[in-house]
């Protein structure tokens, strides 16, 4: 068995216009300050260049040796808002559009070929950083169709997973020559959501070995699956994991939809560590028991509680929950000392029978 390495953190959400907030350098200080040891990079520009990393193993070491001055690693690039770009459904092509370079905006073809240019410059920036996982989403076609009505016509979810297929397929054959897997969060908005669209995908691009998962189990709980059972299912594939609690609280007026209320009044919601629902012991035992050595990052997403208290608290959460593995098994001391040959005697199938 293997023990989870971490903490570590996912720095999209705390980025910002001012100190410690505002570069990889102060940001790496404030959480290595907080007890992390790893940090989850967004390849946004203001904290990476990502042409240059694909590019130049020099400024990989410089990055590298930024963090390792902090005493921190990256766990994995964040590739989420390229990799939603990969495949966008018109009805979100405004929403969606400011994720992309100003070049490509307003145009979903040329937006498309830049998304998929940059999942393969990130292919090639965590092959020289060292990485073996990156972190994305699928994107989506499929999306606006979830609920059947109206009723679907007969080969639409087909179609639409045979063109996410068609995308992805180039990259992840990308990845593979990189030697990188791409872990997708599975996430409501992403065509890739559960274990079923997970499987139809798979299926699609030939059960490719670098398609995988980032296993994110606030968004489980918000869809009512069984987060557990999930990870008997799917831990093969399960390369990055996002350390989110959340909660579900249906009422008489609303359920797993939320009747399109705001986080703070929805029936399902993300909550800092230790402040939802999540069986979080259960998680981690089951996580050491199927053998997970990545990182255990935590993402911070919650409508009550501050940010920077989140991430103080769930530093100490994260480590509370790590379960260092036994070196040996507990009866060891109990041993018979039975030698092999004997065992056909101690059975009645030999052995002087």
């Amino acid at each position: 068995m293997k023990t989870i390495r971490g903490p570590a953190i996912f720095l999209a959400q705390f980025m910002g216009e001012q100190a410690p907030f505002d570069t990889l350098d102060h940001l790496a200080g404030w959480a290595a300050g907080l007890g992390y040891q790893g940090i989850q990079l967004p390849t946004d520009p203001r904290l990476i260049d990502l042409q240059r990393a694909a590019d130049s193993q020099t400024y990989c070491d410089e990055i590298r040796g930024t963090l390792a001055a902090h005493g921190l690693q990256i766990t994995e690039l964040s590739t989420h808002l390229q990799g939603q770009l990969v495949a966008v459904h018109p009805a979100y092509d405004e929403l969606f559009d400011g994720f992309a370079a100003p070049q490509v905006r307003g145009n979903p073809a040329a937006r498309t070929a830049w998304a998929i240019e940059q999942m393969k410059l990130a292919a090639k920036a965590s092959q020289r950083l060292g990485l073996r996982t990156q972190a994305s989403f699928s994107g989506a076609l499929a999306w606006p169709y979830l609920y059947p009505w109206p009723q679907r016509p007969a080969g639409l979810v087909e179609e639409a997973f045979a063109e996410l297929a068609r995308r992805w397929r180039p990259i992840l054959d990308a990845f593979d020559e990189c030697g990188v897997d791409i872990a997708y969060e599975l996430h409501p908005g992403e065509d890739l959501h559960d274990g079923v669209t997970f499987e139809r995908f798979l299926d699609a691009v030939g059960q490719h070995p670098r398609a995988n998962i980032l296993y994110d189990p606030s968004h489980f709980v918000l869809q009512q699956l069984d987060y557990l059972a999930f990870i008997d299912l799917y831990h093969p594939r399960i390369k990055a994991f996002h350390v989110k609690d959340a909660e579900f609280r249906p009422t008489g007026r609303q359920g797993v939809y939320g009747g399109y209320s705001g986080w703070v009044e929805r029936a399902g919601r993300f909550r800092s560590l230790g402040d939802g629902q999540i069986d979080f012991r259960a998680i981690f035992s089951k996580m050491a028991q199927v053998d997970f050595d990545g990182w255990a990052v935590l993402e911070w997403e919650c409508a009550l509680k501050h940010p920077e208290d989140g991430a103080r608290e769930g530093a100490e959460f994260i480590r509370r929950h790590i379960i260092r593995v036994a070196d040996r098994a507990f009866d060891d001391f109990a041993g018979s000392g039975v030698q092999p040959q004997v065992l056909k005697r101690l059975l009645g199938t030999g052995g002087g029978q």
